[in-house]
């Protein structure tokens, strides 16, 4: 997947000014993670006089496969064997789009603070895509950039096959802009026009696609003829996010036609009174869900096992209902961490009572542990080696045995929705394994046979409708007293010895 960017200069003016526009230095390669592989960025030529730019995106075919198949996550639509024979590592389309938005994304913006003269002005470019897919042919690519002031939109069409000419044409066709604009402006009309004329997109479209089509498309889409196919594709025919970004279109034109802001135009609601909430993050909705589910098991003893920083005990401090709070961590600095996110040292007598913050290795028995109404073990489990599981599933459920336990991990199928997260990595350096959804509830589901425990499952964050939320929550409750006795099997025996002798040896 490729494209270049070129210029020319004069000795006022050299187009080697364009390294400082993209702020990628031309004397040096260099290589970029995206969300589906790497990208390089070099200069083919770096004179006074001509200066190109190239951008090649190597894309991960083996990670494109795991992470999304068919229309809208990575494959190719039309293809047969979609999932393993596809054009995604050769033809530009939204994979590109994004690499540019990793990439440039100062030179996006429009940002220079080296030359900010030069980042405002109209520059002669000449930009190259030589395996372009155009759903609606060449004629759609021409007018799709004829409008927006390129002297040149050369477009030609390339063959099934050169050898074979009656076999006509492929759906890929050459590009080749030139003309004077802002490199800024440039790249966002790429940004856009790019997954327009593949009409797909290797990414779940949300709704924060219309504020990135509204960004992109400032100063040329509110009045571009085609406005309405390139709204339409760009959100995948989502036809609610569609009309929202239409409507908001309509209120830019109206506002440049009357040369007002739209602010003057969109003044129905009294900003003073306005009630739309900003996206919650993901911590605080998991605080938030874990919260819950305490208050609905009646807890008021707490164990916060792998406590990290604080944070989730310094939630619960704010809640009366929990008398005693007890965070477990095996990092000391965490823990110190901790101590002065709380203010420890300053904290009233009986709000200090309150909370304890204790070291402890999870894997291990600790029989001060026991007889609490609940733990938590919040984004814990996959900063373990999978052989030490067994470890700490004994520890808490069969040792310490909470009459509630809260395990809340990442989905793993929710990672394609992250569109900055490249490919094949997890969500954090540390984790040791990310699970699916049927993983983790096979998991969670023996854990609770083997210790009499009953076992629910809870949505944290966006329940997506084909990958789920982006984090689970198993909702452990402990069985009467005649079901929690099923624990006390031979093998339990056997891990409570290996565990008690571990723990004397700490």
């Amino acid at each position: 997947m490729f494209l270049t960017i070129s210029t020319t200069g004069i000795p006022e003016r050299p187009a080697t000014d364009l390294g400082f526009l993209l702020h990628k230095h031309p004397d040096k390669a260099q290589a970029f993670s995206t969300s589906h592989g790497i990208a390089h960025v070099f200069y083919p030529e770096a004179s006074a006089e001509r200066c190109t730019a190239a951008l090649l995106l190597e894309v991960d075919a083996v990670a494109l496969v795991r992470r999304g198949k068919g229309k809208g996550r990575g494959g190719a639509p039309d293809a047969a064997l979609a999932q393993y024979v596809n054009d995604r590592p050769y033809a530009a389309s939204s994979l590109l789009s994004v690499a540019m938005s990793t990439v440039f994304k100062s030179a996006l913006r429009g940002v220079c603070r080296a030359l900010p003269e030069r980042a405002a002005a109209p520059m002669p470019l000449r930009i190259e895509v030589p395996a372009l897919p155009a759903r609606g042919g060449a004629e759609l690519v021409r007018k799709l950039f004829g409008p927006l002031g390129w002297t040149s939109v050369d477009v030609v069409a390339v063959p099934l096959d050169e050898q074979f000419p009656e076999w006509g044409d492929s759906r890929y066709v050459r590009l080749v802009l030139e003309g004077e604009l802002r490199l800024a402006d440039a790249l966002r009309q790429l940004y856009v026009l790019l997954p327009v004329l593949d009409d797909a997109k290797h990414y779940w479209v949300a709704p924060d696609e219309v504020d990135k089509l509204l960004r992109a498309g400032e100063g040329w889409l509110a009045t571009h003829p085609e406005q309405k196919l390139i709204t339409s594709r760009y959100l995948s025919r989502r036809w609610g996010l569609t009309r929202q970004a239409m409507q908001q279109l309509e209120m830019v034109r109206l506002a440049e036609s009357d040369d007002l802001d739209v602010e003057s135009i969109d003044n129905a609601v009294d900003e003073t009174t306005d009630t739309e909430e900003k996206p919650v993050p993901l911590a605080e909705q998991r605080r938030a869900a874990i919260l819950g589910a305490l208050r609905t098991a009646g807890a008021s003893r707490v164990l916060d096992l792998g406590c990290g920083q604080g944070q989730l005990v310094q939630a619960l401090l704010k809640d009366v209902g929990f008398t005693e709070i007890v965070g477990v961590d095996v990092s000391m600095r965490a823990l110190a961490i901790a101590s002065r996110r709380l203010k420890l040292e300053r904290m009233g007598e009986r709000q200090a009572g309150r909370v304890t913050l204790r070291q402890g290795s999870l894997t291990y028995t600790d029989k001060r542990l026991k007889g609490y109404d609940a733990a938590v073990l919040s984004e814990v489990v996959e900063h373990l080696d999978l052989p030490r599981l067994p470890a700490l599933e004994y520890a808490v459920f069969g040792s310490a045995r909470p009459r509630t336990v809260l395990v809340t991990t990442p989905n793993v199928e929710y990672n394609v929705r992250w569109e900055t997260l490249p490919a094949g990595h997890a969500r954090h350096g540390d984790h040791r394994f990310e699970w699916t959804r049927a993983e983790f509830r096979d998991w969670a589901g023996k854990v609770a046979r083997r210790h009499g425990y009953e076992v629910a499952f809870v949505p944290v964050g966006n329940d997506d409708p084909e990958v789920g939320p982006p984090t689970q929550m198993a909702v452990f409750t402990m069985a009467d007293s005649k079901n929690s006795d099923k624990h006390d099997d031979k093998s339990n025996d056997k891990l409570d010895d290996r565990n008690e002798k571990e723990a004397e040896a700490a």
